[in-house]
């Protein structure tokens, strides 16, 4: 592998302030937290950390365009041609948004040229579709004595959400959470990680610049346990959407049954990729390596743990020490880097304190398992070969280490892949259909992928079962998620 530098495009970064009712202002007190480059370790820039009292002024902005602002009187037609706008000014801006995701968090910039920014440019695409279809059913009841009754649903946007985005894939999951819920007729308010805030930021003065009024969607930089904490509390949030780890889930799961709104959830995962004999492993390879080192790791989607039957389990081993020995560790913003940085020192930490984990459990080490010689915070792709009972085989590192675990049988496979307290996604690799139909049936996640992995499509649902989360983004149940059904009955 190749540690490698390069120089740097030039774009301007959005005000780093919070952006509330339309307006850039400063936070209560002028609190401040300061965003740094992973790649250098160098200041970005100082961002506005909001208080309690600015996030309750963004949920009454947020209130006010719901209850009584232009928005809530706003046609299906107009909600889909502004969402159709600013999906075209974020395609434009592309290469701004992702420089900004480079600079906070190590991502490959022509990832997310050619890949995340495109794919949020297409969920506003695809929710703008919806925004004049939102409709309800009809049912011509019995008669009720002497009465004839004729009854009908309607879905009504919910109200204000409050988003809480993860910093791993700022635009695009923020594209997940707005996009529907702006078809829908709802307003939001937007709690960027303060690890990759900037680029939400610019999101919503696109936003902005497509027509969406002002107050519809606020933004409140800020941290965790303050910013974060007071707007999954608020009283006056209708739903909270949340992107992030296990532990912060909970807490707003049971900070959500204290008010009875709701709640919806995506937690990451451990997901399992089973990799049969009969696999095409030429085919295959990239895949099962992209599901381990796109990003870093740093996906919740991520298939780190590597399921392969145990006569071909050699051959993907190999071709997973090829694919890391091929990495070009870098410089995010170099055409020819396949790796940037890990998002922080802490996150490093992280990783590198389970990689020592794994080699103190017995795992066997193939390849990486270290950081890299140079400013930023790079570690090199990892390959452990190790069982299912490996702390590294059971929780969520969230970088570049894969723990390959060999299986005898389609049932132990089925077994090994569902032995998790996760459920988010799996990857199934056979040349059988009739078996990849029935593995998927019996895989406890919420998305299987046959023969390959990718970005989920807006047009279907995603989310995770059991440690993974709850509820669905995207497709007709983001926009489910998003009203409330209200029954009607008419006496005739």
């Amino acid at each position: 592998m190749t540690a490698v530098s390069s120089p740097r495009p030039s774009f301007d970064l959005p005000e780093p302030t919070l952006r509330i009712d339309g307006e850039h202002t400063a936070a209560q007190g002028n609190q401040t937290y300061d965003s740094f480059d992973p790649a250098t370790e160098e200041l970005v820039t100082s961002v506005a950390a909001a208080q309690p009292a600015d996030v309750d002024a963004a949920v009454a902005a947020a209130r006010r365009q719901f209850e009584d602002g232009p928005w809530s009187r706003t046609s299906g037609a107009e909600r889909g041609r502004i969402l159709t706008r600013a999906a075209d000014f974020i395609a434009a801006d592309a290469e701004n948004l992702a420089f900004l995701e480079a600079i906070e968090m190590g991502k490959l910039f022509h990832d997310s040229v050619n890949g995340d920014i495109p794919a949020a440019a297409e969920v506003f695409r695809h929710f703008a579709g919806w925004a004049d279809k939102i409709t309800g059913t009809t049912a011509l009841l019995p008669a009720f004595g002497p009465q004839r009754r004729f009854g009908y649903t309607i879905r009504q946007p919910l109200g204000v959400i409050g988003a809480i985005t993860p910093w791993n894939n700022p635009v695009l999951i923020a594209a997940w959470k707005l996009a529907p819920a702006l078809a829908a007729g709802c307003t939001a308010v937007v709690k960027p990680a303060e690890d990759a805030s900037l680029s939400t930021l610019r999101l919503v003065e696109l936003l902005s610049q497509a027509g969406l009024p002002d107050g519809v969607v606020n933004v409140v930089p800020g941290l965790g346990t303050v910013a974060g904490a007071a707007l999954a509390t608020h009283p006056g949030i209708d739903k909270v959407s949340f992107t992030g780890s296990p532990r912060v889930g909970k807490q707003i799961q049971s900070l959500a049954g204290d008010t009875f709104r709701k709640i919806t959830l995506e937690l990451g995962g451990k997901s399992a990729q089973l990799i049969f004999d009969d696999a095409d492993l030429e085919a295959a390879m990239p895949w099962i390596a992209m599901g381990n080192f796109y990003h870093q790791g740093q996906v919740c989607a991520a298939g780190t743990r590597v399921l392969v039957h145990t006569s071909i389990v050699d051959k993907v081993v190999d071709g997973l020490v090829e694919a890391a020995g091929k990495a070009q560790i870098g410089d995010p913003f170099l055409p020819t880097s396949t790796m940037g940085s890990i998002v922080n020192q802490r996150q490093l930490d992280r990783i590198l304190r389970y990689i020592d984990i794994g080699r103190d459990e017995g795992a066997e080490l193939v390849t990486g398992g270290s950081r890299v010689a140079r400013p930023g915070y790079f570690v090199e792709p990892t390959v452990f070969r190790g069982t299912n009972d490996l702390t590294i085989a059971r929780e969520e590192i969230f970088g570049p280490v894969a723990t390959v675990i060999s299986f005898d049988t389609v049932e132990e496979a089925v077994r090994l892949a569902n032995d998790t307290r996760y459920g988010l996604n799996a990857m199934v690799y056979t040349s059988d259909l009739s078996r990849a139909l029935t593995v998927t049936e019996k895989l406890r996640v919420g998305t299987v992928w046959v023969n390959g992995w990718g970005v989920p499509d807006p047009s279907l649902p995603w989310g995770g079962r059991g440690g993974s989360g709850i509820g669905r983004e995207l497709g007709r149940s983001g926009i489910e998620a998003d009203t409330e059904e209200k029954t009607v009955h008419v006496g005739l």
